[in-house]
Order: C-alpha cells, then structure tokens, then sequence
C-alpha cells in the first residue's frame, strides 16, 4: 500500500488553523473527495458531523463548500456522536458521511473522518484515492449552475439515531445512574437515552462551549465521576470521551471498569465464538475467556486493527481497555452509547453487577521499560534479543505474557512484561530490558 500524506489511521487530524487543517486546504479536500465520489455516482451526497469544538463550524463550512462545488448534495446532522453519524449514513442511504472531531484531544485539535456508505471507515483504497485528488484540486474543471450540490439541514438526525440506540436500552427502571459527558457529542444523547430507558440520571460536563471538550472529564479523567458516584450513592456511573465513540463505567464504589471488563461480560451473555482485543489486553481477560471456552485474538494498538481480524475471523465483538468496544452485529463503528446499553443489558441478563464483575476480573500486574536504542526495528529482529523473549517466556512457563515492541513515534523499544507476581515481571523485565540496552550499545 502506498505510504499515506495526509491521512493517519483515524483521518487526518492536527491543530485546528494550521495545516492541514485550514479552511483553504480543507476545502480542497472536500472538491478531492467530491470528485472521487463522482466517479462511482453522478449525484452523491454526503452526511456531516461534528463534536462540539470550537474550530468544529470553520471545518464544516470549508469541506461543505468543497463538496459542493463538485456537484456533491451535503446534509448537516449538526452535532452528534461519531456512532451517529455512521448511523445516519446508513440510514439515509448517502454514498459517504464525515465526522469533524478529534476524539479524546484537547479542543485546539480537530480531525476529519470519513466513512463509507455501509458506515464504516472509508477503506485505505478510497483514502488514497482521495489523497492524489487533493493536489490537483485547481485544475480541475469548473461544475455550475444545477449541477453545483446543495446543502441542507436534517434536523431529524439526533430523534433517529436516538430511537435506534434506545431499541438496544434495558429497562433500567430504578437505577441511579451518574453520567460524564465530557462537554462533547454526547451531551443531549446520552442523558435523553439512559432517561428514556427508565434510569435516574444525574449527568455532568453536559454544557460544552467549544473549548471545554474533554477538560478535566471524560473517560480519560474519571476522577470526579469517581467522586460523584461514591458520594451520592450512584449504582454506577457511566463516561463518554469526546466524540462517544468509546465508554467507560464506575462500579457503585468507584471502581474503574474498563474495556476488558465489558469485554468478559459481553463475551459470557452473548456466549460468542470468539473475541478480538489487542497486545494491551491484560491477561486477566485471557485466563477467564479461556475458563468460559472463548477463544482471544490480539493485534496491534488501534480499533482498526481489531476491526479488521473481526471481519476476517467472522466474529462480531472485540474492542480495547479505553473502553472502545466493537459490536458489528449491532453497528459498524465503535459506540460508547451503544456499547453502555448492550453491557447493562449483559449484565441484567446474567443477573450480576458491576461491582460483583470488578472483583472477580482481579488484573494481573504489568510493567512497562522502555529503552531507548539506536535503530529500534533493527533491535527487535535482533536474534540476541528474541532469544531473550524467549527465554523470559519459558520462565512465566504460561503464567503470564512478553511484549517486546519498537515505539510507533520515538526511538525505543517498549518491554512489557504481564504476571500474577509482581516481583517476578519486574525482574523479568529488568533483565530482558538489560539485553536490549546492551544490543543497542553494539550498534545493531
């Protein structure tokens, strides 16, 4: 595959204002997109989403007027969970939707992400399409009169997407709920939806005001929610990140349950085939899976790795710790909505708790070395060193688990050692992270 210029592996995302998040070149890759769109229909139209940042308008604007100057019709959903607008895509039957966000990130950052009729992340062949469109953008030739797109708003999009996740919602008649919103996407729907299934919500970070998002709340600050929950004698609480495409629960004690979590108790109610997680899944979650005959798959860091080996084993639930839970029977995208409904409804059905589902997935200890070296790809394939790894393996002999990684972003080689003795992983781990260090000093 050829190497990508704009597009990471969730869009292209930067500081909002500067490139290539600029109104100018965003606008560009909307006529790129637009056109690549026109190849496969002459009439698209594209949905658009946002979360609720500040720089979310500029974007929107610049790749709406983008789209339609090359004859693609937008529709506006305003703001929404990313989920949603995978949702909407689906539902109206449009050739490709956007969602402006960036996720979990502080409000400066900004992202675009595009997803496929089916609503699924737009895939690799496409982005690259798009990609070699951008470039050429000015030389291509001018659409006008009734063949420019038009824009419109579709101020139905929040009922609809709404009324599908509340066809997933338990009766959650008597519960205490307490909720996070992150000043984000989910700020109306998440309390609307656990209210209409019966629960008593009392929901916090719910009034964004485009710099807010994710300051101090969210699922990657549960510290308040926490808080909340132990004081005012909550049965849970419940926190979305930015674009609610991931959550995570606090038992009523204020435990954090987390994506391996949920990963268990979704895995035993729906009594699957299989389940796809990766390298950072503690072992915890592999000893109990395999107790209840479930097979575990690990990949790489990155919901789209787990999405692809669930495609390709023909599984339908995987996910991540952060609480990013995939249910493809049900959506096509990660759904923290979504994937908070379906886990409540797991637990209702095998009739035990939170609580009860911390206890009993008790973690494993892990350590993390990194060391830093010289050329990091080299060191990994380094025979010295994998004889190492080896050699730690058979010391746990089973009883826990070596991962020896080079850095995506910096020159270092993550050691990561995973067992029920503390003590042991750290001392495994200091020796193999000596190897390493040593290997990097000779220059492999």
């Amino acid at each position: 595959m050829s190497e990508r210029k704009y597009f990471g592996t969730d869009g292209v995302r930067a500081v909002a204002g500067e490139f290539p998040l600029t109104a100018a070149w965003v606008m560009g890759l909307g006529a790129a997109a637009g056109e690549v769109l026109r190849r496969r229909n002459p009439h698209p139209s594209v949905v658009i989403g946002k979360d609720t940042r500040q720089s979310g308008d500029m974007l929107e604007a610049a790749l709406a007027a983008g789209l339609t100057s090359r004859g693609v019709n937008v529709v506006h959903v305003g703001v929404l969970p990313t989920p949603g607008v995978s949702y909407l895509t689906r539902h109206l039957g449009a050739d490709a939707g956007v969602v402006i966000s960036a996720s979990h990130n502080p409000y400066e950052d900004n992202g675009i992400k595009f997803f496929g009729a089916s609503g699924e992340k737009l895939g690799d062949a496409t982005e690259l399409e798009i990609e070699a469109a951008v470039d050429g953008v000015a030389s291509l030739p001018p659409v006008t009169g009734v063949d420019l797109g038009s824009v419109t708003n579709y101020t139905e999009a929040e009922r609809l997407y709404v009324g599908f996740l509340r066809s997933h919602a338990p009766d959650l008649t008597g519960m205490r709920v307490a909720m996070d919103c992150a000043n984000g996407a989910a700020y109306r729907v998440g309390p609307r939806v656990f209210q209409a299934a019966g629960a008593d919500v009392f929901a916090v970070y719910t009034t964004p005001d485009g710099r807010n998002i994710n300051r101090g709340c969210g699922s990657t600050h549960l510290g308040h929610l926490r808080q909340i929950v132990r004081e005012g004698d909550y049965d849970l609480g419940v926190a979305f990140d930015g674009d609610a495409d991931r959550a995570l629960f606090v038992d009523s004690r204020g435990n954090v349950v987390q994506g391996d979590h949920m990963l268990l108790l979704n895995a035993r109610a729906r009594q699957d085939r299989g389940v796809v997680t990766t390298i950072m899944a503690n072992m915890a979650l592999e000893v109990k899976l395999r107790e209840a005959g479930i097979p575990l798959e690990r990949t790489a860091v990155g919901d789209r790795y787990v999405h692809e080996r669930l495609h390709g084993r023909g599984l339908t639930l995987g996910g991540e710790q952060s609480g990013h839970v995939l249910f493809l029977d049900h959506s096509p995208t990660g759904d923290g909505v979504l994937t908070s409904l379906l886990t409540l409804a797991a637990m209702k059905g095998l009739g035990t708790t939170l609580d009860e589902l911390h206890d009993e997935l008790v973690m494993f200890p892990q350590t993390l070395v990194n060391v830093r070296v010289g050329d990091k790809k080299a060191i990994a394939r380094d025979e010295v060193v994998q004889a190492a790894v080896l050699q730690a393996e058979e010391r746990l002999n089973g009883r826990g688990r070596v991962n020896l990684r080079p850095s995506g972003t910096e020159n270092l080689i993550r050691v990561m050692v995973e067992g029920p003795d503390e003590a042991e992983i750290h001392e495994v781990a200091g020796a193999l992270a000596k190897v390493v260090e040593e290997r990097g000093r000779v220059g492999v």
